[in-house]
């Protein structure tokens, strides 16, 4: 391959953080956690200032991310619990609405990016976490031809959770003590190490920043030296929940600067086997910042609210992607992406043909992903309206609604008696922190994207939460 040109085939490498928030690293607005590796990652590729997750939880995003569809499609709309706690059989809270049922698995028979690569000829590679389903429905079953810790559990928590002994099923303890963001990179290396003499696919999906909250104790100690340059108020207030609002929590700086390095440790690898300019990278989150719940570790300032939420703070994801002889590096884009666009972006790129049922950049599929190519290549690109459905009630406060946005505008609806058909509407351009509702004043704007949305619901099959 020639300087400056993209390989034909090129190996992907797709970094998944797991309730990492829009602003949860320095090249998208953090001034207090340091990540240098995803910083110099985006100094080389195209950053993504509106690219969404599926859901405001991980499981759907997840499912969306794997299969380039809505997850509502096939029923996966809320964390997957191995306990059945969130299902409305099994559930305590004193709340207006039960949630709806979800499914508890991703099926065998959606075909996943796993599946189409390995297809086509790709190894594939899994590490981290999963959280689609129980055993027989892990990535192994999946299409990835490895899997390195992806396994029932949302959250590491066996053993010594974030530190070995993991107690992980699919993930051998090393020695104690070991650190597990920097295990997971390794493996990564030993697999792409092992493959570069064909095209591969390793999806290297952290446990990191997730809860619980644990840090190196070296990391936690240079974040309670580092001094705090927000000195605006601490605290607020979303719904009935405390809000985070300064970026100052000292371990989960700790776990954000862990994951950075692992990143690196992981691009730095690449470069040393000769394989970065033949690898497309991602880097993307699931959901948005933890801010109203668990602790509390992070604000999404400017950004509303945070994980659980269908405010932006809760959606919308620091993304990058860098195809060498591509991307234009240092580049930044406004273009609107989401969850299910990753597969078929993937697989235009790569040159390999899409599964039945998933858009392309002709948009096949108008609901389902559509590849972003052109973005990346500097073209224009409309991609039409993103979409939510999240019909539970959060553990991090939020509740059962749905939304989309259209351009600058989004619409919020919600779901509980009393404000059942309630609709928010933002002009997120404008107003990007969704301070200031303008569905009263704006009323064709809410019908046009009211209908909109429910014509989406209709298609895709939407569960509703259902009276106690």
């Amino acid at each position: 391959m020639r300087s400056g040109e993209p390989t034909a085939k090129p190996n992907v490498l797709f970094l998944l953080v797991d309730d990492l928030g829009w602003t949860d690293v320095g090249c998208f607005g953090s001034s207090f956690y340091e990540t240098p590796a995803i910083d110099e990652l985006a100094a080389g590729g195209l950053r993504f200032t509106n690219a969404y997750a599926a859901c405001p939880v991980c499981s759907p995003t997840r499912a969306s991310l794997m299969t380039g569809k809505y997850p509502q499609r096939f029923g996966i709309t809320d964390y997957i619990s191995p306990t059945r706690g969130n299902q409305p059989e099994k559930w305590k809270r004193e709340t207006p609405l039960l949630p709806a049922s979800y499914a508890d698995r991703l099926p065998h028979d959606e075909v996943t990016l796993a599946e189409t690569f390995r297809a086509e000829g790709y190894a594939t590679f899994f590490a981290g976490k999963w959280h689609l389903g129980p055993e027989g429905w892990w990535p192994e079953d999946q299409g990835f031809d490895v899997n390195r810790g992806g396994i029932t559990r949302g959250g590491p928590y066996g053993g010594e959770k974030y530190f070995s002994p993991y107690g992980n099923p699919r993930l051998a303890d090393g020695p104690r003590g070991e650190h597990l963001p920097d295990r997971l990179a390794r493996e990564t290396i030993a697999f792409i190490a092992e493959h570069k003499e064909r095209p591969w696919l390793a999806f290297l999906s952290f446990y990191s920043v997730h809860t619980p909250l644990m840090a190196r104790i070296d990391l936690r100690e240079k974040y309670e030296r580092k001094p705090v340059r927000d000195t605006g108020p601490r605290w607020g207030v979303e719904g009935e929940r405390k809000l985070r609002l300064v970026q100052d929590h000292a371990v989960y700086a700790g776990m954000v600067e862990a994951m950075d390095q692992a990143v690196g440790t992981v691009l730095g690898a690449l470069t040393t086997l000769g394989l970065a300019n033949e690898t497309i990278v991602v880097f993307t989150s699931d959901n948005g910042g933890l801010s109203t719940s668990e602790g509390h570790p992070t604000s999404n300032l400017p950004l509303r609210a945070g994980k659980g939420w269908l405010y932006e703070g809760g959606v919308r994801e620091p993304t990058i992607v860098r195809w060498p002889g591509v991307t234009t590096p240092g580049a930044v884009t406004d273009a609107v992406v989401t969850s299910p666009d990753f597969l078929p972006t993937l697989l235009e790129a790569c040159g390999l043909p899409a599964p039945d049922g998933i858009g392309g950049s002709g948009g096949i599929g108008a609901t389902d992903g559509v590849s972003f190519v052109p973005v990346l290549r500097g073209r224009d690109f409309a991609r039409g309206p993103v979409f939510w459905h999240y019909p539970h009630y959060g553990n991090q406060g939020g509740s059962p609604g749905a939304a989309v946005r259209d351009g600058d505008l989004k619409l919020v609806v919600f779901f509980d008696p009393g404000s059942e058909g309630r609709a928010e509407l933002y002009d997120l351009t404008a107003d990007v922190a969704e301070e200031h509702d303008l569905a009263a004043e704006r009323t064709q704007d809410v019908a046009r994207l009211r209908s909109r949305l429910d014509a989406w619901l209709t298609e895709v099959g939407a569960r509703y939460p259902s009276p106690r």
